[in-house]
């Protein structure tokens, strides 16, 4: 552990540094909003969200490249897509009264076909796996700086409105009755959610990113019983599958996002054992 640790500070290492700041940075977002999307029952939002950000992306380098749209830039172009995919997903299911499981699969899979056409027809090499998996040890300084204001732009609001996101996230009919503006808060989770998705592919990938929003949330929803606690327990637990991947990788020649996901899911897997078994000895009391 002492060698490790000497390693990390050698000056060639900056990228692994990087990468466990931007775990440590991105932790609390990815408790706080992995918390609300797991509690409100949404979790595939994420990965609609994200597919559909890979949508904006290559409808954005078509653009780019095609029609010359040089201000249209592939972040720009998966803020569009991630943003659009998650208001739709919620004003659907509020006005049309759908079911968001089924409206989420819709927008999951139209958002990665067009990804996947728009790039096929963009001229010149894409890397489009690389905004599906991303590569953690290649972050920079000004990546570090991005997920410092994702904090910023998540953790602020959740604390200013943290007794409006309780009460709508168990009994939404009770919080509407209380004068909460709950079709607005919902709103406002999913815009923040996607801002965290785009912000994370960047960073990660959207692999990744599915990974850490519903994996480590999960987890603490079989070890706590409080949003608050949910919320601390799963950036915890991001943290330590981010580090722990990390390290593991970096100890055993692995690639990082896979150790990283097999970390998160063994995390819920034991989670989840715990918590049967808790529920099983309470039953046979």
């Amino acid at each position: 552990m002492t060698g490790l640790l000497t390693d990390l500070f050698r000056p060639e290492l900056g990228f692994l540094r990087y990468a466990l700041l931007a775990g440590a940075l991105a932790a609390p977002a990815v408790g706080v909003v992995g918390t609300m999307v797991v509690t409100r029952r949404i979790s595939s939002l994420a990965g609609a969200s994200a597919h559909a950000a890979l949508g904006g992306v290559g409808l954005a380098l078509f653009l780019q490249r095609v029609l010359l749209w040089n201000w249209c830039t592939p972040t720009l172009g998966a803020v569009a897509g991630a943003l659009g995919a998650a208001l739709l997903v919620g004003i659907v299911t509020l006005r049309a009264r759908e079911r968001e499981d089924t409206v989420i699969g819709a927008v999951w899979a139209l958002g990665m076909s067009l990804g996947l056409l728009f790039l096929n027809y963009t001229p010149g090499y894409v890397d489009w796996q690389g905004y599906l998996f991303g590569n953690i040890l290649l972050l920079s300084a000004s990546d570090v700086g991005l997920v410092l204001a994702l904090d910023a732009v998540v953790l602020i609001p959740a604390v200013l409105f943290y007794n409006s996101i309780l009460a709508m996230s168990f009994d939404a009919t009770f919080a509407e009755l209380r004068g909460i503006r709950v079709e607005l808060i919902y709103l406002a989770l999913l815009a923040i959610t996607a801002f965290t998705i785009v912000v994370l592919i960047n960073v990660v990938g959207i692999i990744l990113v599915i990974a850490l929003l519903t994996l480590p949330a999960a987890a603490a929803g079989c070890l706590t019983r409080h949003l608050w606690s949910m919320m601390t327990v799963s950036a915890l637990l991001a943290l330590l599958a981010v580090a722990g991947g990390l390290l593991a990788s970096y100890c055993y020649q692995l690639p990082s996002g896979p150790a990283i996901v097999i970390l998160a899911s063994a995390f819920y897997g034991i989670a989840l054992i715990r918590h049967r078994w808790k529920r099983s000895r309470g039953a046979s009391v």
